[in-house]
């Protein structure tokens, strides 16, 4: 396992590290199952980042419209083994569905050469260098989701989903 760079928050990093040791080991913790009650986007996505490549962006400009957040990291084997199906999907739902990839855990140049080598460039990549945009969401290991809803309602996955639940959680974002 790669070593945690520093973050913002040691809690912050704490939490991702333990996160990641169980979501890289392919095993199943209390914390990967799907939030418990529905959040409201309203706070979620009071943020401001920058894409990987140095374009700021606003996170209240995914209200109003379906939207899925994709939190990964360069080194992560399970984001890399999904970078394919969620590409795929992006391109799928283009138009329908807004989605926004959410990097951290490493350097901006790793982070630009997995979206290149994982031909991720179709759609918004975040550098969340200091882990704020992952701590917001309650996001403790990778791969992990956030479904929004048009109508502001927030449902994070905090593990890996297959393509067909994928599907099924886009159906049922466009079909609200």
């Amino acid at each position: 396992m790669r070593p945690l760079r520093r973050l913002g928050a040691t809690v912050v990093g704490l939490a991702l590290l333990a996160g990641c040791v169980s979501a890289c080991a392919g095993q199943s913790t209390s914390a990967t199952a799907e939030s418990p009650s529905a959040s409201s986007a309203a706070t979620e996505l009071q943020f401001t980042a920058t894409t990987l490549d140095g374009t700021p962006f606003v996170g209240t400009s995914l209200a109003g419209h379906p939207a899925v957040l994709w939190f990964w990291a360069p080194w992560c084997p399970n984001c890399r083994a999904e970078s394919g199906q969620v590409a795929a999907a992006a391109a799928a739902h283009q138009g329908l569905v807004t989605f926004v990839g959410v990097a951290s855990l490493d350097a901006l140049p790793a982070m630009q050469s997995f979206v290149t080598t994982y031909g991720m460039g179709g759609f918004t990549q975040l550098a969340d260098l200091d882990g704020s945009i992952w701590q917001r969401f309650g996001v403790t290991q990778q791969p992990a989701y956030a479904f929004v809803s048009a109508d502001g309602s927030v449902a994070v996955v905090k593990t890996r989903v297959s393509a067909a639940e994928l599907d099924t959680r886009l159906a049922q974002l466009t079909s609200s």
